[in-house]
C-alpha cells in the first residue's frame, strides 16, 4: 500500500512539473528590484533574453503603472531611450514645491541602434523609481512589448514582469531604520540567547553527571549486596 502511495505521489509531482515547465518558459521578460519595500526608492531591472521566435528585438516598450509618476531610465549604449509622458487625471503636489505635477511618465521606450538584439542573447534595462505605498504582497505590473524585425511579443497580464511589494521599512535614519541600533539590538539578542543556551546546557550536563554518579553508586551497592547474599547462601 505504501509502495502504491509513493508511486501515485511521484506521478502527481511529475504531472505538476510538466504543467509548470511551459508556464515558466513563457515568462521570458522578467523584472528584479533592488528594493521591494512599499514606498521605497528602487531600481527595477528588466531582462530581455531572446527575440520573437528567432527574429531580433528592435524596440522594448515598458509600460509604467499609474501608481508611479516619475522614472529615471538608465542609459544603455546600444539603445536610444525615450520617456513618453501622459496627462494625470488630477494634478498632484510636487514634493519639491513649485507648480503641481500634471503629467506622468506612461512609457519608457528603448530602441536598438545596432540592428537589434539577436536571438540567443540577452540585454537589461534599468529604471530608477519610487514604488507606491501599498500593502505587502501587492503586485506592481510593468507590461512590456517587444517589437522585433518580424513579429511582436506582448508580456502583459499574468506574463507581465512585476514587483511584489514587501512591508514598508522603518523610518529611522531614512534608510530603513537606525542601522547601528538595529545591529546592536540584534547582536545583544544573539548574545543573550547564546548565554541562556550555554547556561541551560551546563545545568543539564551537571544534572546528568550527578545522576550518573548516583546510579553508579547504586549499581556498586547492588553488586556488593548480591555477592554477600551469594556467599551467605553457600
Amino acid at each position: 500500500m505504501k509502495h502504491v502511495t509513493r508511486i501515485s505521489a511521484a506521478l502527481a509531482a511529475g504531472a505538476l512539473l510538466a504543467l509548470a515547465v511551459p508556464t515558466a518558459a513563457q515568462a521570458h521578460v522578467s523584472a528584479a528590484a533592488s528594493s521591494t519595500a512599499s514606498g521605497s526608492r528602487t531600481v527595477v531591472t528588466f531582462s530581455v533574453p531572446h527575440g520573437c521566435e528567432g527574429s531580433p528585438t528592435q524596440v522594448v516598450t515598458i509600460d509604467i503603472p499609474e501608481s508611479i509618476v516619475s522614472v529615471t531610465p538608465t542609459i544603455n549604449p546600444l539603445w536610444t531611450v525615450e520617456k513618453i509622458a501622459v496627462p494625470l487625471d488630477e494634478p498632484i503636489e510636487s514634493e519639491y514645491g513649485g507648480d503641481p505635477i500634471t503629467e506622468r511618465i506612461g512609457q519608457v521606450v528603448y530602441t536598438s541602434t545596432t540592428g537589434g538584439l539577436e536571438e540567443g542573447y540577452r540585454d537589461t534595462f534599468e529604471l530608477a523609481l519610487q514604488l507606491p505605498a501599498g500593502e505587502a504582497g501587492e503586485v506592481i505590473a510593468f507590461p512590456v512589448t517587444q517589437t522585433c524585425t518580424e513579429g511582436t511579443a506582448v508580456w502583459a497580464g499574468e506574463d507581465a514582469p512585476s514587483v511584489t511589494l514587501s512591508a514598508a521599512e522603518d523610518a529611522g535614519d531614512g534608510h530603513g531604520g537606525s542601522e547601528h541600533g538595529t545591529d546592536a539590538d540584534a547582536a545583544g539578542a544573539i548574545t543573550a540567547d547564546a548565554a541562556a543556551t550555554d547556561g541551560a546546557v551546563d545545568l543539564a550536563a551537571r544534572i546528568i553527571g550527578v545522576l550518573g554518579v548516583v546510579f553508579g553508586i547504586l549499581g556498586i551497592t547492588a553488586a556488593v549486596l548480591t555477592r554477600r547474599a551469594a556467599r551467605a547462601g553457600q
